[in-house]
């Protein structure tokens, strides 16, 4: 029976041109209705993908198109493979991005997040993200992404945050999770901790100020050098090196600190770098790692000065409430005023910056949870750079993935914010160890009863941790939670689906997400979570800058979509020229992209139009068939070896080429009837069938433009669509057929020149000559003379007389051109390209005998002169010889 969609052809012509905008919504409803995307396990080999989870904040961006677009190639070809082909949708709540949005949202209404219970803030988060998140999954269907939406997960969907709790107190338990004072980055706009991974540093032109210091009891000072005047109020000690002569006066003295005149010890410890700066310096526990250090070895006071948003508190005097940065200017002009500025110079400083909210970090003292990471590591590392179980491409970020691994830090999991799930650790006392970790309130009663030995504990009497755990640390899970094989481990999903196959992210979060969802895969699954990973590059525009809205260089994905259809904007996507690892995207390739489908499209209409009639196959088209069923496997051959690499971009322009050039141009020219008469039925239902066989490779590249064509080509049922058609089987083919063709169109391109330069009619039938010192078989005249419109090709062993001449390989083929062309025009024309092409032989043969050119230039060069003598050399070799014969 035929599908809705062909019936609406029924009463009326196929349209002149492709429109996607009427095609597209029809078919990926259609796919949508007949459940093609969904996957359950059974008896065939599955092919798993899970997406990398976008924000739930997110909406379509040029690096989602790039992604987005590679993965739904890799799952649509699985799926053309006869696979149990599975991609697990999905997003992730982003901590800190979606409790930004949240608190402005609150902001704009008059509401204060600090007057809201914890309660009351998530309900407005959950109606925020209800509201307003997972809009960039709805926008992934534009651009056709088949995955199975019926498996869309959220990182804080229920079983996914029970799957989190349950990790980390299983990772508590095992001695690997610890709470530690420790220095940590501090993001005073998000309000929390950051992991030394979320942090970027950057360079950054400030200057360097020289503060003198009084010595207590004297008229003495001292100088030290900071780049942050501001942090001298938390100052709770100036370092000499025991080792520098030149402040041996000042041993067991103290100094006094400017402006709060607090009293300071002058310690000796050799950490102090005596050619660095004055050779003093000041030390502020509360403000700097090292100076913490310090600290904890000499048992100083720690002084913190700022608050949570980076304004200063009490200890900050009369700047208390004024942020950092405007307290620096100010007390720059303090100081001064003291005479207690010494000097400022310029300086290049390396600064810190949130990779989420680019506020500048603050090294922070705070009591957190860590995970150790070094032992954790070590497989990971080993699964990927010796057993090579996880391979990367391009394999150099193997280097990459060796440097973060060899050098990974414990990781900071705890995060000071409301949105994420929450620490399960419950504090029942005051001491530093009165708390127990567990699942839920009631476990942790229990353990608590049992560790204070007091029956008399309620639930009321614990209070369980504030803050929230890292949003990584339930992404890290992903390709085990999303099939829900943390809580349960032997379910059917993670037992068919797990590993997964293939990764497709950006080299950006190669550590942040990948390696850690590896140590995560090897812990929990004994197994890594993918065989391979695929790092795409960034979308750069044409000169090489990043995407970015202030740039304005960033084009709105959707309005792409509108405008060259979601098919035309995934080929210009994977036809952007690389830069490196990255993309160089240009608009115009989508065009070229809408231009291909226009191809294919008029291909389609110009075939479907023939009339066709029950004669005898031609042999041209017989020959023609068999030329192109063996360049398609070929073709077939060098694609699967592309997608093998991951080269998806070779892949396509492979296609590409052997759609619009050897089947449109050349396989239907070879194969279409004369002018107003029919074609044989069995060229057509080869060429029909051939053209079947493009749709499926085309198929994971252009989705909708192929369902349509291939919908309109046959009456099809839901079981035979396009979708889940059977991919084209790697067949031996006829490699002398496929080279001699592409003689054959090296004679058929020198015919079509002589017509074209010479001003003969492609109406007007010629003869043709030809001195075959190849024994270029005969086989395949019949396309010549339909290609050529040539009347006989005949076999000679000289030159005839007035007639014009052009070689192929060692083969010289001649056209009489009596009475076509004047022939002393002719001769002319001839005798001024002769000398000239002479003149640049001799041009090109001065430079090769030139012994200096010869031995510096590059050897590329070399080569490319040597190529254009030999050129030149042919080309008045053929020339002599249309002379000769037209004289």
């Amino acid at each position: 029976m035929p599908t809705i969609y062909q019936k609406q052809y029924q009463s009326m012509e196929i349209p002149l041109q492709y429109n996607a905008n009427q095609v597209e919504q029809k078919w990926y409803d259609y796919w949508m209705q007949n459940d093609y995307f969904s996957s359950k396990p059974d008896h065939r080999t599955p092919y798993t993908i899970v997406i990398p989870p976008p924000n739930v904040t997110g909406i379509l961006h040029m690096g989602h198109m790039l992604n987005n677009t590679i993965q739904d190639v890799l799952i649509r070809r699985a799926r053309l493979q006869g696979k149990n082909a599975c991609w697990v949708p999905g997003t992730d709540h982003a901590s800190i991005a979606t409790e930004a949005k949240v608190v402005a949202k609150l902001k704009a209404e008059g509401i204060d997040k600090n007057k809201l219970s914890r309660t009351e803030f998530l309900e407005h988060a959950w109606d925020w993200t209800h509201e307003y998140g997972g809009v960039i999954l709805e926008q992934l269907k534009k651009l056709g992404c088949s995955c199975d939406w019926n498996r869309t997960k959220f990182t804080m969907d229920p079983d996914m945050s029970a799957s989190v709790i349950k990790v980390f107190v299983d990772l508590y338990n095992k001695g690997l999770i610890y709470r530690g004072y420790r220095m940590v980055n501090w993001d005073p706009e998000a309000k929390t901790t950051l992991s030394e991974e979320e942090v970027e540093y950057v360079d950054q032109e400030g200057k360097l100020y020289y503060i003198n210091y009084k010595i207590e009891g004297s008229s003495d000072t001292l100088t030290i050098a900071t780049t942050r005047p501001e942090t001298i109020l938390g100052d709770t000690a100036i370092c000499i090196n025991p080792n520098d002569e030149r402040f041996n006066h000042l041993k067991g003295k103290k100094a006094i600190v400017p402006i709060c005149d607090r009293v300071i010890p002058i310690i000796e410890d050799d950490y102090v770098d005596m050619e660095f700066g004055t050779g003093c310096l000041k030390v502020t526990p509360a403000h700097d790692e090292n100076d913490k250090t310090l600290g904890d070895k000499h048992q100083l006071e720690i002084i913190d000065i700022f608050n949570d948003d980076a304004t200063l508190n009490s200890y900050g005097l009369h700047y208390e409430g004024k942020d950092r940065f405007d307290v620096r200017t100010l007390i720059v002009k303090e100081l001064q005023s003291l005479d207690a500025l010494f000097k400022v110079e310029n300086h290049t400083n390396r600064v810190g910056i949130s990779e989420r909210t680019k506020a500048i970090i603050e090294p922070r003292l705070s009591d957190q949870w860590f995970l150790k990471m070094e032992d954790l590591a070590q497989p990971a590392l080993k699964a990927v750079l010796e057993d090579e179980t996880v391979k990367l491409f391009p394999k150099r970020f193997n280097n990459t993935y060796r440097h973060w691994m060899e050098n990974i830090r414990d990781w900071n999991i705890s995060r000071q914010l409301l949105w994420g799930q929450q620490i399960p650790a419950f504090y029942y006392g005051d001491g530093a160890d009165d708390f127990v970790v567990a699942e839920t309130i009631e476990n942790a009663l229990q353990l608590a009863k049992d560790k204070y030995t007091n029956p008399n504990l309620t639930e009321h009497d614990l209070k369980q941790d504030s803050d929230v755990l890292d949003t990584w640390f339930s992404s890290w899970l992903w390709p085990i939670s999303v099939f829900d094989g943390i809580n349960n481990p032997d379910n059917a999903d993670i037992n068919y689906y797990y590993p997964t196959n293939d990764l497709v992210t950006g080299p950006d979060i190669l550590f942040f997400w990948v390696a850690r969802m590896i140590v995560a895969g090897l812990e929990f699954k004994k197994e890594v979570p993918f065989e391979n990973v695929y790092l795409t590059g960034l979308v750069r525009d044409k000169q090489r800058r990043k995407m970015s809205k202030s740039l304005g260089n960033s084009p709105d994905a959707l309005k792409l979509i509108e405008e060259y259809g979601a098919d035309g904007v995934r080929v210009g996507l994977l036809l952007s020229s690389a830069a490196g690892n990255d993309l160089l995207f240009d608009e115009s390739l989508c065009n070229q992209g809408k231009g291909f489908a226009n191809k294919i499209w008029n291909a389609f209409r110009l075939v479907n139009g023939w009339e066709v009639t029950d004669i005898e196959q031609p042999e041209s088209s017989q020959i023609a068939i068999s030329w192109y069923q063996s360049k398609f496997q070929s073709a077939l051959t060098e694609i699967e070896d592309n997608y093998d690499k991951f080269r998806l971009s070779d892949a396509l322009m492979t296609i590409y080429k052997l759609i619009w050039d050897d089947f449109c141009s050349w396989l239907l020219e070879m194969i279409k009837p004369a002018y107003q008469q029919p074609i044989d039925s069995k060229t057509l239902a080869d060429v029909k069938a051939i053209f079947e066989e493009n749709l499926k490779i085309l198929h994971p590249f252009m989705p909708f433009l192929t369902e349509e064509i291939w919908q309109l080509m046959e009456n099809r049922t839901a079981d035979e669509a396009l979708i889940i058609a059977t991919y084209p089987e790697a067949r031996k083919f006829d490699v002398k057929l496929i080279s001699d063709f592409e003689i054959l169109k090296e004679v058929v391109s020198g015919i079509r020149t002589i017509r074209k330069d010479k001003n003969i009619s492609f109406k007007d039938a010629i003869d043709m000559a030809v001195i075959n010192n190849d024994s270029f078989s005969s086989d395949y005249n019949s396309i010549i003379e339909k290609l050529g419109n040539v009347t006989a090709i005949n076999e000679v062993n000289s030159a005839p007389d007035r007639a014009l001449s052009f070689r192929v390989n060692s083969n010289e083929y001649f056209i009489p051109i009596a009475g076509s062309v004047n022939t002393e025009e002719e001769i002319e024309k001839l005798q001024a390209e002769l000398t000239y092409t002479q003149g640049f032989l001799k041009s090109v043969q001065a430079k090769l005998s030139n012994d200096r050119f010869v031995n510096n230039a590059p050897a590329a060069v070399i080569d490319n002169e040597r190529k254009k003598e030999a050129d030149a050399l042919a080309k008045i070799e053929t020339i002599s010889a249309s002379l000769q014969n037209l004289k």
